[in-house]
């Protein structure tokens, strides 16, 4: 039962991280003054794209965790440290400005933006066989919250705000990747 549970807060942690990149760029979309019609909009086709990414990795890492056993871990737990560190760094760049507008394939190029790292976060987990329909669920519902409250927020806070929340999501994958190699 605990390591039931254990798993439930690995995956809604993990959630938590991949949907923060969402909602550190839905802050600064949110200051474009879009009508409620588009937040809702988008939000919805950024869960979409966080179901989707996901799954695609979970599927290819139970086919390499098959193939390369306890390789694969290894490469799991890199790629969420690759992940985590590449997140921290880049929430520290000053190229915060969103150049697509948010329209038409403007969106989906922005929801199939922020939703790549979590290919490679599904990828690790299906390499170490994570509940499927829990996992994508999680991201899923996650992200379309966090880019929801990302855009109204944006409204009304200030701009600086999304990059410390990228960097918090970066850190917490970072040590899910630490973990990976190096249990403790």
């Amino acid at each position: 039962m605990s390591a039931y549970v254990g798993e439930w807060i690995t995956l809604f942690m993990m959630a938590f991280a991949l949907g923060m990149d969402a909602f550190s760029i839905g802050l600064g979309m949110g200051m474009i003054r879009l009508r409620l019609k588009q937040f809702l909009y988008i939000g919805f086709m950024v869960g979409l794209f966080h179901v989707w990414m996901p799954l695609l990795g979970i599927m290819a890492g139970k086919f390499l965790s098959q193939k390369f056993g306890t390789f694969a871990t290894f490469v799991g737990g890199g790629l969420l440290i690759v992940l985590g560190l590449q997140m921290i760094f880049s929430s520290f760049l000053d190229n915060d400005e969103f150049r697509v507008t948010p329209k038409g394939v403007g969106i989906l190029l922005f929801a199939l933006s922020v939703s790549l790292d979590s290919f490679s976060v599904g990828l690790t987990l299906g390499i170490f066989g994570a509940r499927t329909i829990i996992a994508i669920a999680g991201f899923g519902i996650m992200a379309m919250v966090l880019t929801w409250s990302g855009l109204l927020i944006g409204r009304n806070v200030q701009k600086w705000i999304g990059n410390y929340s990228e960097a918090l999501g970066g850190s917490i994958l970072f040590a899910f990747g630490i973990q990976l190699i190096w249990p403790f």
